[in-house]
């Protein structure tokens, strides 16, 4: 079964790349053409391209999305997670931010997303959650091989660009142009407060022993799912071959029979309390009445003996006279 379920794994994984190479080379080809449309647009623009990038510099430096970034960064400061960088003549640590993206579109991928988040500011790591398997197979069943991003998380080796990234961008569609394949989507973005990527890293550590832990359980209970059927099965032989030996001799094969008891019903329940008040009803009575006959039976004979007493008592008188 384990055997059987790694195999199935490695084949899925080896379709997954394939498809994740022609959905590139398509992706390759549409950029291709959208770039030659949007370059016929400039040509036919009257505004030249140096006016129209000064023009987004001056828009990004009035949203306050632009960052300017210095070259000279310190190695050992991108090491232990700050960037130093020289601001009059002084020497300013720069933090890593973190945003959350909360909305993937189909066929984006991270490579997109750096190339649309990098006029904004340096880019460091980014990472981008694959969607669930069951979704995935179903998606491959009706025809599409690829797989898609369900969110993603973006570092900036600067907070505070990451900060006015976050702001800015919020809401606003995702290609600045009309012809832009990801024009009718609005970025979902949100800065993450005081979240470092080890947290990233250690929550997927985390979903990954969880899934291994669950993909385990499952084999478990197939393996012992499949014992207890073969057991039956055997068991059924057997018994069938006996009742057929048996069968072939003239002996009458006994069945064994199971009883079992059930609980009892409300109903019941009550019904056996009012039968047992009715037999206490029925025996104090009986005790009652019995009780009643010895009491009359004392007085009977306690009336006896004051009878023969006062015979006895009349009779001499009546001799002495």
């Amino acid at each position: 079964m384990e055997r059987d379920v790694k195999r199935q794994e490695e084949e899925e994984d080896e379709e997954d790349v394939k498809g994740q190479e022609e959905e590139e080379e398509e992706d390759e080809e549409e950029d291709m053409k959208v770039q030659e449309e949007e370059d016929e647009e400039d040509e036919e623009d009257l505004m030249g391209p140096e006016e129209e990038e000064d023009d987004d510099e001056e828009d990004m430096t009035d949203k306050g999305v632009l960052g300017h970034e210095n070259d000279d960064d310190d190695d050992e400061g991108s090491k232990t997670g700050g960037v130093e960088e020289e601001k009059k003549g002084g020497v300013r640590k720069r933090t890593p931010g973190i945003i959350y993206i909360g909305h993937i579109p189909p066929r984006l991928r991270p490579k997109h997303l750096r190339n649309m988040l990098t006029p904004y500011g340096e880019i460091g790591r980014i990472f981008l959650q694959p969607e669930d398997g069951v979704v995935k197979k179903k998606r491959r069943k009706a025809g599409s091989r690829g797989s898609n991003f369900t969110e993603g998380w973006v570092e900036f080796p600067d907070k505070r660009i990451a900060k006015r990234v976050a702001s800015a961008l919020h809401n606003t569609p995702m290609g600045n142009k009309k012809h832009h394949r990801f024009h009718s989507d609005l970025w979902s973005m949100k800065y993450l407060h005081r979240f470092h990527w080890t947290h990233l890293s250690e929550r997927l550590v985390y979903e990954q022993t969880v899934l291994r832990q669950r993909l385990r359980t499952e084999v478990s209970q197939a393996k012992r799912e499949t014992n207890f059927y073969i057991g039956n099965v055997d068991r059924s032989h057997s018994m069938d071959k006996r009742r057929r030996k048996e069968e072939a001799q003239g002996e009458q094969l006994v069945e064994k029979s199971w009883d079992f008891t059930q609980r009892q019903t409300e109903e019941e329940i009550q019904q056996k309390k009012r039968n047992q008040a009715k037999a206490r009803f029925i025996q104090d009575k009986s005790q009652s009445t019995k009780s009643n006959q010895d009491k009359a039976r004392l007085i009977q004979e306690k009336s006896k003996s004051n009878v023969s007493l006062l015979a006895k008592i009349f009779n001499s008188s009546r001799k002495q006279d």
